[in-house]
């Protein structure tokens, strides 16, 4: 899948690379066979430059509401300065490296530069700041260390503020706006950008609604007016006008984070301010794209326009000057575009933005010509006007082309991906009858392919194709790249599998053997239960096809959960209600079946075990109105469990459709409600304790009870709840001590629950110590929970509890489920659980603040896996209560119950993981392939690693192959 991954997400296309484009290089001015004395760049219409760059700036913070309430110098200068407003729309994904990226060089970046915004590498190609250093400007810079690492030795001066560090948003900012008194009295810079963070960190902290945002607004209105009033001042000294830009990388979603393309990230503020400029009567603000900001502010400073340009000239920002000058700065950005459709388009003659520039720049020079000639007439100023017009046209219309040709896809590498994830699929479905049988073993012919003639023929075969493609392909591919070890490697294992995956369909179908009976499938005949299991995953994994409902994917998976709930309510109603056969026939006895009624016979009654005697005093002593009030909690769960679901729905909206609508989150998340989170956050941290300490021991009962109380107080230290007594006014907390004391008592469970594990495992094979263990680790787990979920979703946490609680000491003890169906349960809990947190298949809610959580300063491995555990907490804590559970009910089940488990959730991730694979490549060219398809291809693939990892620990835990190996 990683192939794959790689082919899909290449390095973009389209580009000159390093090269840089140069001053000397300006196409002359079409002059219709006259000379023309305009050949070089014109002259620079700003003396100085400042880049006010406020990230996750949302549009609406400027232009909207909270802007007229706390930003009302800079919407006096919107309204009624010297000004030009725009709305810029950036590119997903809207992270903020690419949105650098994108802004300097004026090309939309690929979407895998999500992944490199965690460390930016040196950007190569040409871009505004080398243009910048290269014409002798002097540019500073503070704030995003981002910067500083994308363009190292290009600024005289800098100091950089670390970005990822989000429980930080007071000092990240100050660090910048200390330099300012000092540096705009300085006349020894021409540049100066200041890139704010602490707006972004309130986002992820506390979302967009919180009480923090208008202070935050505040402070940045007060600076904007700094600058403002220095620049005005030093207006008088300086030749030409100088130019402050206010503007935001990217927006904030309604949760407080971004990467996804919702309104509220993609569309952001792009505001010039110069007395250059007309005054305005009326607030006026227009859409344009985040890349015109390169060709306009290049032109504007007298630069050459970066050789990979996307965008074209906003043309406002120009009309104060003469029509000749006007014309200048189009033709040289349609030129400049021009260049690029050549190089990327092969017919680029039939392009229509390429042919409408050539008859402008024809039509210019018949312009050029009259206007050298001295013509004053109105056939000039008409010529003119139409001129503009073509030029305008002409360079949207080649913008809008080479946007949508932005990268090329490693087709030959996806290939090579896709075949083996299909291969490894077809084997796994093919041995899933041996998987799920009562040994759950199965026998993969490994070396026998070594020794046919069929897996050299086809290793010669795979050679073959490797060297025609990767000699005969004018583009670059990754697979083409790699060593001839690592190619051999490949079409090894690729042969391989091919001829393993034919030896067990051999085995299977010619061999005349029956395959051993499956106990976890086929102990009885297909049930409701199985029917709607098997419906409901082939029905989800053929939803991946469209966009809509891969967007609205929780919708799904809420459907199916609300299902499986009214079918348990029909089992529990058949089991308690179902009248017996009148005519009292027997079943059928049948041999083959002992083994599946041993692993599972059914342990009925709360309080019974299997091993009660009816005779027994205790077993009288089970009165009639008992066995009343069971019946009564037994068929009232399901119904319970379906207010649950209800309710957490409402919790956090989700999705696309009702994303932006209110909910229960966003009303306890404000300001106004801070008492009533508290409250929740106390009651929910109380009843987690009660829920979790049943199954541990003393010390780790005491261990939980002081880490949820340390959860509370970590809250109430970074502002998202109250404390319910007065602190010390000179007291300070960042919450830093405060997680980390939690983060003792989390590792001191774990340790806890590992030692046990390896006692049971190493010095005695004792199920009670291993059970006992693996409940630690789940406690321990719980508590890293809930110290990384927000306040406001702790119910979630508190309900897959309550959910587990029900399901094991309910419905499990009176339905005859076997470990495969409990395990599909389990997996549709976890995916529910997923969306339940508010997560969807949006980069935008990826919560990267619980990377954070303790620490000081961004430490790159801890944080990956903190924001992976935040991610994943409702799939990942019902996978390992599964593993608790069926270790601790091996009475009940099979000693295979655990491989049955394992071997489910593996086919459960991976087959919708490789159709979606085939999928995405057949829709590539899709109109939504960047924005709907691609996060989903992203979140799959880490899906299937949290899977992996998961299933590792199924593996690790099953005590009976463990035992095999260490003997």
């Amino acid at each position: 899948m990683a192939i794959f991954l790689r082919g899909f997400f290449p390095a973009p296309a389209n580009t000159f690379g390093a090269a840089k484009a140069r001053a000397s290089a300006a196409p002359a001015e079409p002059a219709g066979g006259l000379a023309s004395n305009r050949t070089g760049l014109p002259s620079p219409l700003f003396g100085r430059v400042v880049i006010m760059l406020v990230d996750a700036l949302r549009e609406d913070f400027v232009f909207g509401p909270k802007g007229k309430q706390f930003m009302p110098h800079t919407q006096q200068l919107v309204e009624r300065g010297s000004s030009h407003s725009f709305i810029a729309k950036a590119w997903a994904p809207t992270v903020t490296m690419p949105r650098i990226k994108a802004m300097m060089t004026g090309k939309i970046p690929g979407f895998i530069d999500i992944i490199m915004n965690l460390n930016s590498p040196t950007l190569l190609e040409d871009n505004l700041i080398w243009q910048a250093k290269a014409a002798g400007k002097r540019t500073v810079f503070y704030g995003d260390d981002t910067w500083i690492r994308m363009f190292p030795d290009q600024f005289i001066e800098h100091d950089g503020t670390t970005s990822f560090f989000v429980s930080d948003y007071t000092e990240v900012d100050e660090n910048v706006t200390r330099h300012l008194d000092k540096v705009l009295e300085r006349n020894d810079w021409d540049l100066l950008i200041l890139h704010y963070l602490g707006l972004d960190h309130i986002g992820h902290l506390a979302g967009p609604n919180s009480h923090l945002i208008g202070p935050k607004l505040s402070e940045m209105d007060n600076i904007i007016q700094k600058i403002h009033t220095g620049l005005v001042f030093k207006d008088g000294e300086a030749p030409l006008p100088n130019l402050l830009i206010l503007c935001g990388d990217h927006g904030m979603s309604d949760t407080g984070s971004h990467g996804g393309s919702s309104s509220h990230e993609v569309n952001t503020p792009l505001v010039f301010i110069s007395p250059a400029f007309r005054k305005k009567k009326s607030f006026e603000s227009e859409y344009v794209e985040q890349t015109d900001l390169t060709s306009t502010l290049a032109l504007g400073f007298g630069l050459p326009i970066p050789r990979n340009n996307l965008g074209h000239l906003i043309p406002s920002v120009f009309e104060e000057r003469s029509l000749r000058e006007q014309l200048r700065y189009l033709h040289l950005n349609g030129y400049q575009l021009s260049l690029l459709i050549q190089e990327s388009i092969p017919a680029f003659e039939k392009d229509a933005g390429y042919k409408l520039f050539q008859i402008a720049q024809k039509s210019h020079g018949s312009w050029i010509k009259l206007y050298l000639e001295g013509n004053t007439s109105e056939t000039l100023a008409n010529l003119g006007k139409k001129v503009l017009r073509q030029y305008l046209d002409a360079v949207k219309f080649m913008s809008s082309s080479l946007s949508k040709i932005v990268a090329q896809y490693d087709l030959y590498s996806m290939i090579v991906g896709t075949i083996i994830v299909v291969e490894v699929i077809f084997l796994l479905v093919v041995c899933t009858p041996e998987a799920l049988g009562s040994t759950a073993e199965f026998e993969v012919p490994v070396f026998s392919p070594f020794y046919s003639l069929l897996f050299y023929l086809l290793c010669l075969m795979f050679a073959a194709v490797h060297v025609v493609v990767c000699t005969s392909t004018s583009t670059s591919c990754y697979f083409c790249s790699l060593s001839w070890l690592l190619v051999a490697v490949v079409v090894v294992l690729i042969s391989a599998l091919q001829c393993v995956l034919f030896s067990t369909l051999w085995k299977c179908f010619a061999n005349g053997k029956p395959q051993q009976k499956s106990c976890a499938v086929d102990c009885s005949s297909w049930s409701e239960l199985n029917l709607v299991l098997l419906l409901g995953s082939i029905g989800h994994t053929v939803s991946l096809a469209s966009s809509s409902f891969i967007e609205e994917e929780h919708q799904t998976w809420f459907f199916l959960v609300n299902t499986l709930l009214l079918v348990f309510f029909q089992d529990t109603c058949r089991k308690y209600f179902a009248v017996s056969d009148p005519k009292g026939k027997a079943t059928k006895w049948n041999p083959e079946d002992i083994d599946c009624n041993e692993q599972q016979t059914a342990i009925h009654g709360l309080f019974e075990t299997s091993d009660l005697d009816p005779k027994d005093d205790k077993s009288k002593s089970y009165t009639r109105s008992d066995r009343n009030f069971e019946k009564l909690l037994v068929l009232s769960s399901p119904w319970v469990i379906l207010v649950f679901c209800r309710l957490l729905r409402s919790l956090n909206q989700t999705g696309i459709k009702y994303a932006e609508k209110p909910d229960i989150g966003h009303w306890l998340t404000s300001s106004n409600h801070r008492i009533e989170l508290s409250t929740l956050t106390a009651i929910s941290l109380l009843l987690i304790f009660v829920l979790v300490q049943k199954k541990g021991s003393f010390v780790s009962k005491a261990a939980l009870a002081l880490g949820l109380v340390g959860i509370y107080c970590y809250r109430a230290a970074v502002g998202n709840v109250v404390f319910p007594w007065k602190l010390d006014k000179q007291y300070v907390s960042k919450g830093i001590i405060e997680a980390r004391f939690v983060y003792v008592f989390i590792l001191g469970i774990l340790f806890t629950g590992v030692k046990d594990l390896l006692k049971s495992g190493v010095v005695s094979s004792d199920t009670v110590t291993n059970s006992r263990g693996l409940w630690e680790i789940y406690n321990g787990l719980v508590l890293l929970a809930a110290l990384l979920l927000r306040p406001h979703n702790l119910p979630v946490l508190l309900f897959i509890l309550l959910v587990q609680m029900i399901l094991t000491r309910f419905i499990w003890r009176i339905l005859d489920y076997d470990a495969a169906q409990i395990t599909i349960i389990y997996y549709w809990f976890g995916q529910a659980s997923f969306y339940f947190q508010g997560n969807s298949n949006s980069i935008a809610t990826v919560d990267i603040s619980a990377g954070f959580v303790g620490f000081e300063d961004y430490v790159k491995l801890p944080a990956i896996f903190l924001t992976i555990f935040g991610t994943y907490i409702g799939p990942l804590l019902w996978a390992v209560h599964l593993t608790c559970y069926m270790s601790s009910e091996r009475s009940r089940y099979s000693s295979a119950s655990v491989g049955h488990s394992c071997y489910c959730f593996i086919l459960l991730r991976a087959i919708p993981a490789a159709v979606y694979i085939i999928l995405i490549t057949s829709l590539r060219y899709h109109l939504f392939i960047w924005s709907v398809f691609s996060p989903k291809l992203l979140y799959e693939g880490m899906h299937t690693l949290v899977t992996a990892a998961a299933c590792i620990m199924f593996t690790a835990m099953d005590q009976k192959r463990m035992f095999k190996t260490l003997s």
